[in-house]
C-alpha cells in the first residue's frame, strides 16, 4: 500500500516520461501492465509534440476502494418491473428506490472505469478519454459515499446530485466520439468498437435507473398525486409510457423531422411525405425519448437520402417519392419498418455504417462534434431556425423528457453516430435494428421491440477483477 500523500498526489504524466522502479504505476493509476508494452514507439522528433498534447494531470488512488465495487454485480430491471414498481407509488417505495439507485449508481460505474483502466495507456491518456475517466471517477467517489436514505429529505439531497451528475455527463458522449476517432489508429477497430458500445450501454442504464427516481420524485411530490393511488393505462410511470402507440410516435417524429429537414434545406426544397401502414393500433410500454431518438434518427437519414437523390434526378420540381413506415404487431414484439427510395448507402460507407470509429469522413466527423459540447441524445435536443424544437411527448399526458432542454444542436451536423447509437438503444430493451441497403434504389430499416415489457435491459458484461 503507497503512504496515503503519495496516493492522493497530483502528477502530470508524458508518454515520454519513464516510470520510477519503486513505484508500480499500472497499479497505482489503475492501468493494466498490458498497457505499457501497448505503447507504440515514438520518434523523437514528434515526442514533445505527442507529450504536450497528451499530457494530463491524473490522480493518484487507492485501488481497494474501487476493487469492492467492481466485486458486485449490477441488478438489472425490465420496464414492466419499473412499472409495477410505480404503479402504487408510496413513500416507502420511493425511500426503496432511492436506496437502489444509491447502490447501483457507483456499481455500475465502477465496472465502466475498471474498463477504461484496461484501455491501452496511449488511448486512457487521450486528453478526450481523459476527461470522461475523470468525470466517471468523481460520481463514483460521491455516490458511494452517500448513506442509506430514510427520509424525504435524505431523498431531495439524494436528487440534487443525481440532477447534477446527469447535467455534468452531458459531455460524454461527444467526448467519447472524439477520443474513439483520435485513438483510431491505436488500437483494433473492433476492439475500440464494443468499448464504445460498452460505455454507451452503461451509460444509458445509469440514466434509466437515475431519471426514472427523479421523476418518481417529482410525481411524489405533486399537488395532484395521492400516495397508493393507481394509474391509468394512458399515463407515464416516472420516465415509462405505459401505452406508447407506435403510430403516433412515428407521427410526431415525422412532423419534427419534416420540420428539421425544411430548415436544414433550401426554401424551395421538396420534402417527402412519410406515410404509416400496417397494424397501426400495436402499442407497448417504452420510454419515449428511447424511441423517439431511434426513429427520428432513420426518418432523418431517410428524408434527407431521398431528398438529394430527388434534387439530382431528371425532374427535381416533381414531388418525391415519400417514405414508408410499416408497422407489423406479433404475439411478442412489434417490428416497424422503415422504407425509402434514397438511392440506398455508398458502398464506401456500407462496412463502417456501425462504427463509431472509422469510416472515410473520420476528419469531418471530427470537426463537427467540436461544435456539440453537449449531447443528452434525444431528438428534442435538434433545434431549427425559429426556436426550439416543439415538445414531442404525448401531448395528453404533458409528460416531458428530463433531458429535453438540457441541450441544443444544430440539425445539420453530420456526427456520424445516429445510426450505431439507435442501435444500442435498440437493444438496450431486448430488442434489434437492423438496415438493408439496395444500392441505386434505397433503404429498408428493421426496428424490432419487446411488445411486452418483460425483458430485462441488456446490460454490459461485468468488468474483470483481474484488470489490475
Amino acid at each position: 500500500m503507497l503512504p496515503f500523500a503519495v496516493q492522493n498526489a497530483t502528477k502530470t504524466l508524458r508518454l515520454t516520461t519513464r516510470p520510477r522502479a519503486s513505484i508500480d504505476p499500472a497499479r497505482v493509476f489503475h492501468l493494466s501492465p498490458v498497457a505499457f508494452t501497448s505503447i507504440p514507439r515514438i520518434d523523437r522528433s514528434d515526442s514533445r509534440r505527442i507529450s504536450k498534447r497528451w499530457s494530463h494531470s491524473a490522480k493518484w488512488r487507492p485501488v481497494q476502494v474501487l476493487d469492492e465495487w467492481v466485486a458486485k454485480e449490477a441488478r438489472p430491471i425490465s420496464l414492466r418491473q419499473l412499472m409495477v414498481f410505480g404503479r402504487s407509488l408510496t413513500e416507502a417505495r420511493l425511500m426503496s428506490s432511492a436506496n437502489y439507485v444509491r447502490t447501483e449508481l457507483p456499481t455500475r460505474i465502477a465496472h465502466r472505469i475498471r474498463d477504461m483502466q484496461r484501455l491501452p495507456y496511449v488511448v486512457v491518456t487521450n486528453p478526450h478519454i481523459s476527461d470522461v475517466y475523470e468525470l466517471y471517477y468523481a460520481a463514483f467517489d460521491t455516490f458511494r459515499r452517500i448513506k442509506e436514505i430514510k427520509t424525504l429529505e435524505d431523498n431531495e439531497r439524494l436528487c440534487k446530485e443525481i440532477a447534477q451528475m446527469l447535467h455534468a455527463h452531458l459531455t460524454v458522449i461527444p467526448k467519447l466520439a472524439m477520443g474513439i476517432l483520435e485513438c483510431s489508429g491505436l488500437m483494433p477497430a473492433a476492439e475500440l468498437d464494443q468499448f464504445m458500445n460498452t460505455i454507451l450501454r452503461s451509460r444509458i442504464s445509469r440514466r434509466v435507473i437515475a431519471e426514472q427516481h427523479l421523476a418518481l420524485t417529482e410525481t411524489f411530490n405533486s399537488h395532484w398525486f395521492s400516495p397508493g393511488a393507481k394509474l391509468s393505462e394512458g399515463e407515464f410511470i416516472g420516465e415509462v409510457f405505459i401505452k406508447c402507440i407506435a403510430k403516433d410516435v412515428i407521427e410526431h417524429c415525422s412532423k419534427a423531422v419534416q420540420d428539421l429537414a425544411r430548415s436544414a434545406n433550401p426554401p424551395d426544397t421538396k420534402i417527402p411525405e412519410i406515410k404509416v401502414n400496417g397494424h397501426l393500433d400495436a402499442s407497448f410500454p417504452y420510454i419515449l425519448s428511447h424511441l423517439e431518438y431511434i426513429i427520428g434518427e432513420l426518418l432523418r437519414n431517410s428524408v434527407q437520402a431521398v431528398i438529394e437523390k430527388h434534387q439530382a434526378s431528371r425532374n427535381p420540381s416533381a414531388d418525391p417519392p415519400p417514405v414508408e413506415v410499416t408497422l407489423c404487431e406479433a404475439q411478442q414484439h412489434v417490428i416497424i419498418r422503415i422504407s425509402d427510395q434514397g438511392g440506398g448507402i455508398p458502398r464506401d460507407i456500407l462496412p463502417y455504417l456501425w462504427s463509431f470509429g472509422k469510416g472515410p469522413l473520420k476528419s469531418q466527423r471530427l470537426e463537427n462534434l467540436g461544435q456539440v459540447p453537449l449531447m443528452a441524445a434525444t431528438l428534442q435536443e435538434l433545434r431549427v431556425e425559429d426556436g426550439r424544437l416543439a415538445d414531442l411527448q404525448n401531448e395528453k399526458s404533458g409528460h416531458d423528457s428530463s433531458l429535453s432542454s438540457l441541450s441544443t444542436r444544430p440539425p445539420n451536423l453530420r456526427l456520424g453516430m445516429g445510426l450505431p447509437l439507435s442501435r444500442v438503444y435498440a437493444e438496450y430493451w431486448a430488442g434489434s435494428l437492423e438496415l438493408h441497403s439496395l444500392e441505386g434504389y434505397g433503404v429498408d430499416a428493421f426496428l424490432q421491440i419487446s411488445k411486452l415489457g418483460n425483458k430485462n435491459e441488456q446490460l454490459a458484461t461485468r468488468a474483470a477483477m483481474d484488470a489490475v
